[in-house]
């Protein structure tokens, strides 16, 4: 195995590494599986409730290595972390939009969504960044007053 990136986020998971990450490359058509390992848990962590096993998971998706620790229910994911996906338009922000809220995802405010895991995502298009920084105050307004009152993006109602 090689190490292609100098920090790799590691996303706790409960269970099931492989599935996790099976789930991830049905939305992210670009990635691949690079690595799955599956270790016996030491005793003393059995003892205390953990599982049997605890599997790893190393994946790309959009050029980025994502790590997978499939080691028992003891953390939650949270708001604290999420990834932004920049989206080229907003064809390609309705389609991460429902991959990520379909099958037990949900909707948040502002672009904002969680997939079935509870990870958080925002879902932009570029062109947004372009209107909520541009030196027209109006125009830098309305697209901040559009966000808030939106769910998923809709460019065109940010414009």
């Amino acid at each position: 195995m090689t190490i292609t990136q100098k920090i790799t986020p590691c996303l706790w998971v409960d269970t099931d590494a492989k599935g996790v990450v099976d789930y991830y490359l049905s939305i992210f058509k670009d990635g691949k599986l690079k690595e799955f390992q599956r270790f016996q848990n030491p005793p003393e962590a059995i003892e205390q409730g953990g599982q049997e096993f605890f599997e790893t998971a190393l994946f790309e998706i959009a050029g980025m290595e994502l790590q997978i620790l499939a080691a028992g229910p003891y953390f939650k994911f949270n708001e604290a972390i999420s990834l932004v996906i920049n989206c080229k338009d907003q064809e390609e922000v309705d389609y991460y939009w429902d991959a990520l809220t379909s099958n037990g995802g949900e909707e948040g405010p502002c672009g904002w969504c969680k997939d079935k895991f509870g990870l958080s995502w925002q879902v932009v298009p570029v062109e947004y960044y372009q209107l909520v920084t541009s030196s027209d105050p109006s125009v830098r307004d309305k697209a901040m007053q559009a966000t808030m009152s939106m769910k998923k993006l809709i460019l065109a109602d940010l414009k």
